[in-house]
């Protein structure tokens, strides 16, 4: 039994190996593509919940200089009051708060979450004070001598 091999060019099997290869990496870049989408979305939706927590916060501390201005009008008395800050994702070791005649201003030092609220300004006195929100809790609003301020610490 003499056999002669001879070579036969059978590329089906390479074609299915090469689909395979395709399909893997298909797979792969639409996960890829997926995971940054889905990235994009948790990042977006965390920056906005953290906007408005800071938007909430500062409209707690203008409502609470509000009423401090009200008590103002009233005649010579005092009035304290206390503003709990919540928390945020932002660093707020870089947050300065001023407090002005017409409004209550957020600087950031890291850029972008600066914001003004605008308040009515319509107390008996001025208006003062900065604060740094490093590690804050609360913030005080009090009206004494003529002067609504806030402050980190408790009025005496």
């Amino acid at each position: 039994m003499n056999r002669k091999l001879t070579r036969v060019k059978d590329t089906s099997g390479a074609a299915t190996e090469l689909g395979y290869i395709f399909t893997f990496l298909l797979g792969v870049l639409l996960l890829s593509v997926f995971s940054i989408w889905t990235w994009d979305i948790e990042t977006a939706t965390r920056e906005r919940w953290n906007e408005e927590a800071i938007q909430m916060n500062l409209d707690d501390l203008a409502a609470a200089v509000e009423r401090a201005d009200e008590a103002s009008r009233l005649g010579d008395i005092e009035y304290t009051e206390c503003v709990w800050w919540r928390a945020t994702e932002a660093n707020e070791n870089l947050f300065t708060i001023s407090l002005t005649d017409n409004s209550l201003l957020l600087i950031d030092d890291g850029g972008a979450l600066d914001t003004e609220v605008y308040i009515s300004g319509t107390g008996s006195g001025n208006h003062t004070g900065s604060i740094d929100l490093s590690g804050a809790q609360m913030i005080w609003v009090s009206h004494k001598d003529g002067v609504t301020s806030i402050d980190i610490n408790r009025p005496q």
